[in-house]
């Protein structure tokens, strides 16, 4: 019998810098699956932030990690939410979201606000039916 991957879907905001936090959430994640049991970390691929550290994560902790590039998508800025949105419809079985405030130059709305790419990726995977957890500096 062939059990499928337990799939993490990691979203965050490029300026999370806070390691305990995602590291401790993946490890409650894993922790009640069953040791053989294959565990896939899909992230936006960031080079920074939450998808970095959760990249690194799963590369020290035997979980396999599914970089998904925006610019596979398109060109800036819309490859992100497509990238968002094909990271989703591929399914996973819980949303881990880091969610940071806005810092972006190209955004007028008020501040504070949390960030567009990891708010709205999250958003996605709750409609999807993904459970989904948040965590906000």
């Amino acid at each position: 019998m062939t059990t499928t991957p337990y799939r993490i879907l990691v979203t965050g905001s490029r300026a999370w810098n806070d390691h305990d936090t995602i590291h401790k959430a993946l490890a409650d994640t894993v922790r009640p699956l069953p040791a053989n049991r294959e565990i896939v970390i899909a992230h936006g691929a960031c080079p920074t932030g939450a998808d970095h550290i959760a990249d690194q994560w799963a590369r020290a902790y035997g979980a396999r990690p599914e970089a998904h590039h925006p610019e596979d998508h398109g060109t800036w800025p819309r490859c992100g939410p497509i990238r968002n949105h094909h990271m989703v419809t591929l399914g996973a079985d819980i949303c881990l979201a880091f969610i940071g405030p806005c810092t972006s130059h190209r955004c007028h709305r008020p501040r504070p606000h949390p960030s567009h790419g990891a708010s709205g990726c999250a958003d996605l995977a709750e409609r999807a039916g993904i459970p989904t957890r948040r965590w906000t500096v």
